[in-house]
């Protein structure tokens, strides 16, 4: 076997592999009482513009933590696009965070060569104890009142993502 056929055969076996293991762990949307409150935060945008998570109270916000380097956060943004095209009339905000060590050095080339059609902040090492980041991707829907409906280490599975999406925006602030 060829180097350049092992590296590529393995990929799609990971990709699959990822999937299994998201559709294996991921957890229906949390109850509406179980709700614990999204922790706040203050980043900055790459034009240097605060953006708040209270900002977004009374919207649903799916909350991407993603780096230049994760090829489950490359496979996964696309969707996310998707559905803040789709579903942003009906109140949702998509707001990802890279949390590349390098900063503004490394996301603002990708964002150029890759335009991404929702905010991108840059996270901090702050951000990893309160939103439990133990791996890359991690992503949370947080329903209109500002608590954590569902969290997902690794890759979503698109089509229930996007059910669950589908809920919270049918859901009323309370």
């Amino acid at each position: 076997m060829s180097a350049a056929f092992g590296r590529t055969s393995v990929a799609p076996v990971l990709t699959l592999l990822l999937t299994i293991v998201g559709v294996a762990t991921a957890a229906d949307l949390a109850n509406l009482h179980d709700r614990k409150a999204a922790p706040d935060f203050a980043l900055t945008d790459a034009t240097g513009a605060p953006i708040t998570l209270s900002t977004y109270k009374g919207r649903v916000v799916l909350l991407d933590f993603w780096a230049t380097w994760c090829t489950g956060c490359k496979v996964e943004i696309p969707w996310y696009m998707e559905f803040q095209k789709k579903y942003a009339r009906q109140g949702l905000t998509s707001i990802g965070v890279a949390m590349d060590e390098e900063g503004w050095k490394v996301v603002t080339p990708y964002l150029s060569a890759h335009p991404i059609n929702y905010p991108i902040v840059l996270g901090n090492p702050d951000l990893v104890q309160p939103y439990q980041i133990t791996n890359m991707p991690v992503t949370l829907l947080i329903d209109r009142n500002g608590k954590i409906a569902d969290a997902h280490v690794g890759m979503v599975v698109k089509n229930a993502w996007e059910k669950e999406i589908r809920q919270l925006l049918e859901e009323r602030s309370r």
